[in-house]
């Protein structure tokens, strides 16, 4: 099996579009180092208005027209940043490269001190783009796309939630605990992963759809095919809650229902092309320590 998708590369590498992790003031000497590598390596760099101003820089972009004016899309930060913009800049279908400020990210592969010499293999189109499918979630006829996952959790802290689940709609679970994920293959190794689902490669399609402290023994992750359409209706007589991507939140009142499908389009990530997700994995789960 090839583990690389496919040779998509960008069709220009001229403008990068910059965001910065939110309320990080302390980065501004790092991202000024960075924007000066980038124009060394003849890429004009622009700057997202709310980074700009968190760093007291005056000429920044909102974010729409950065997507529009840039040929791909850079965050600086970890995972969350990454997650965020890939999800705000969905519609505009740009190419995002994740530079990590942290430890080794899941998503954010390219330190500080590694850019340099990935730009120069970014020139020479020696890199990848990995497509990670998406979730499109409706919720009373909103929509809302979903990078990692979108969980089904009950309102209080006291009680359980009761949720029909149907496929195609035929009724194929009911579900009775404290909720429920349904998670992207690249959200496996996220609170999916916390809650005993199985981790995914994260180019693969489908759905995960992992149980929440369930009320039953019998009830188990199930790893359900993209071309389903997958709905949940809450039969409690409380309130329930949506939470996407572990940051917005919607209502789930008594008898609604959310519908989760595959996205449109899939979000575009660049990568190293030596990057491996095992070893990432290794690292990051500690696979095979002793």
């Amino acid at each position: 099996m090839n583990f690389m998708q496919n040779n998509a590369i960008l069709e220009k590498i001229e403008i990068a579009g910059f965001i910065l992790k939110p309320d990080a003031t302390d980065i501004k000497d790092i991202y000024l180092d960075i924007k000066k590598m980038f124009e060394n390596a003849g890429i004009e760099v622009l700057l997202e208005k709310t980074s700009a101003d968190q760093l007291g820089i005056t000429d920044g972009f909102e974010f729409e027209k950065l997507c529009m004016e840039s040929d791909f899309l850079v965050t600086l930060g970890g995972d969350g940043t990454l997650i965020s913009v890939a999800r705000r800049g969905f519609k505009y279908q740009k190419a995002v490269m994740g530079i990590n400020l942290g430890t080794l990210g899941f998503l954010t592969d390219i330190m500080p001190e590694e850019i340099e010499a990935f730009l120069i293999k970014l020139k020479s189109n020696d890199y990848r783009i990995d497509k990670r499918m998406m979730i499109k979630a409706t919720i009373n006829g909103e929509e809302i796309v979903s990078f990692n996952d979108v969980v089904i959790s009950r309102n209080v802290v006291s009680g359980m939630i009761k949720l029909d689940a149907k496929v195609n709609n035929i009724l194929f679970n009911k579900y009775y605990g404290d909720g429920l994920i349904v998670s992207t293959p690249t959200g496996s190794t996220a609170y999916n992963l916390s809650c005993n689902g199985p981790v995914v490669y994260p180019l693969t399609d489908a759905f995960i759809v992992t149980p929440i402290s369930a009320h039953s023994l019998t009830q188990r992750p199930l790893v359900l095919p993209v071309d389903f359409k997958i709905t949940f209706e809450n039969v409690d007589n409380e309130k329930a809650v949506v939470i996407i991507d572990g940051h917005d939140i919607y209502d789930l009142n008594p008898s609604d229902v959310i519908t989760i499908e595959v996205a449109s389009s899939k979000a575009q990530l660049i990568h190293r092309r030596e990057r491996n997700y095992f070893e990432v994995l290794n690292k990051k789960l500690h696979w095979g320590a002793h």
